[in-house]
């Protein structure tokens, strides 16, 4: 009989800032390779499904399955042992397994933080996984398994990387229908998705390069569009994100695709993210007459120096002529900031605050807060200098302060990111705005800015 495999998305932990659940596509391109091989895969979402620990052991005993596999952010991480523990107890002889970007490179503390855990997958799971379900359902040694970590002769081993797959037209579309489709439209009505893996730049607070290769993978404009049409005719959406890390690097692919919507007059919207040096004017107008009204994009810093130390390779001043192009091509254009990183004062860090609202002054930005997670080399950075402060891995939501230099302590950071946000609302030209003027939504966003930024300067004297 061939083994039935259970993916699970675990809870976020309490208090923690996450972005809207989503049919994660990690671990819907692993259900759908396995499908694709005969076997019985389903999924328990736990942040979609809101289930509770013991939920999900209920869940668990009454899927009966073989096999029990665990994606994991560093967010999540903890919450993701939990389940495997649960998991054991409830089905000693289930095979426990662990993927995602955090137990990538954290493999063996998971395996000695978690006895119940059987193996970790490491980097790209889809030809792993498959792999490994076929030598457990034959009840093969799984040693000549590339991607592999797990416990031998009470050692960790780890078998050799796996090449990446080269051919992302050859995966087969996440199998999204294993999740509840309807319970979505509670958050937000969007489909994700993505055109390609891997990164050609390594910035410092980033670990996609050593996730995905430092080669940018690209699916066919075709193959694409076939996913869009697919999911416009099997769900009836009409909005997607990209959730790729450079959505532009192969700008030829891009207005490919483009070409391709607009040929097969596809009435959808969706948005990406990119890089300010891989767009031209002429891409983005293309871009939004495919129907993309917006553009993120990690802009990072307003300063040269954080910029230089992040290993970025752009400048405030491209930033800012992009940004002007996004707005004259008719898109939104939403910059992501990260505050606090290794030289930031907080001299730089009001200089980024006041760029932002410069150059995306409809669109508030994200004041992310600089994140050591393991895999990047801000995190090595961090651990070689000494400045780690907390370890709790339920905190790095990129809100919270993880670590100190010695130019921005934590709680100085912390203040820094409410100010951002306070500074943002309470400017005259957001209260101005001819959009947002004489609106009550607007008086009442004003007004709890203003109580908590007078709290925030009382707690400062």
């Amino acid at each position: 009989m061939k083994p039935h495999i259970t993916l699970v998305n675990p809870a976020a932990p309490v208090g923690a800032v996450m972005h809207w659940p989503f049919a994660l596509l990690g671990l819907g391109y692993l259900a759908a390779v396995l499908e694709k091989n005969g076997y019985k895969v389903d999924v328990i979402d736990c942040q979609v499904e809101k289930l509770s620990l013991e939920q999900f052991t209920q869940e668990i005993q009454k899927r009966q399955p073989n096999i029990v596999g665990i994606t994991s952010s560093t967010l999540t991480y903890k919450s993701g042992l939990n389940l495997i523990k649960a998991t054991k107890q409830a089905l000693p002889n289930c095979t426990t397994l662990a993927g995602g970007p955090h137990v990538t490179f954290w493999d063996d503390h998971a395996l000695e933080e978690c006895p119940e855990l059987d193996l970790v997958i490491r980097r790209e799971g889809e030809a792993t996984i498959l792999e490994l379900v076929q030598h457990l359902e034959a009840n093969k040694p799984y040693d000549d398994v590339l991607g592999l970590t797990y416990r031998k002769n009470n050692k960790i081993v780890r078998t050799p990387d796996r090449p990446y797959i080269e051919d992302l037209d050859s995966l087969p579309f996440p199998a999204r229908h294993l999740w509840p489709m309807e319970k979505f439209k509670e958050y937000e009505d969007v489909l994700y998705l993505s055109m390609s893996r891997g990164c050609v730049y390594w910035c410092e607070f980033c670990c996609t390069v050593r996730m995905h290769g430092r080669q940018y993978r690209m699916r066919s404009a075709q193959n694409v569009v076939d996913e869009l049409e697919y999911l416009y005719k099997t769900y009836g959406k009409t909005k997607f994100t990209f959730c790729d890390d450079a959505f532009t690097v192969d700008q030829a692919l891009v207005e490919e695709l483009c070409s391709e919507i607009i040929k097969r007059n596809l009435k959808i919207e969706w948005n990406c993210g990119s890089r300010v040096d891989m767009v031209t004017k002429e891409l983005l107008i293309k871009m939004r007459e495919a129907g993309c009204i917006s553009f993120w994009c990690g802009i990072e810093s307003g300063t040269q120096q954080v910029l230089d130390a992040m290993k970025k390779g752009i400048t405030p001043e491209l930033t800012e002529k992009v940004m002007g192009w996004v707005r004259e091509a008719g898109m939104k254009p939403v910059p992501n900031v990260i505050l606090g990183f290794p030289g930031e004062t907080k001299k730089s860090a009001w200089k980024t605050i006041k760029f932002v609202e410069k150059i995306a002054p409809d669109a508030v930005g994200f004041y992310n807060v600089a994140t050591p997670f393991p895999g990047t080399p801000l995190y090595d950075q961090v651990i070689a200098n000494g400045w780690l402060r907390v370890t709790d891995f339920d905190k790095y939501d990129t809100t919270r302060p993880i670590f100190e230099t010695p130019q921005l302590s934590m709680k100085e950071l912390g203040k820094l990111r409410e100010s951002a946000f306070h500074h943002y609302y309470l400017r005259r030209a957001y209260f101005m705005d001819k959009r947002r003027r004489f609106k009550i939504y607007t008086a009442i966003t004003v007004g709890m800015h203003l109580v908590a930024n007078i709290k925030l300067k009382l707690k400062r004297n």
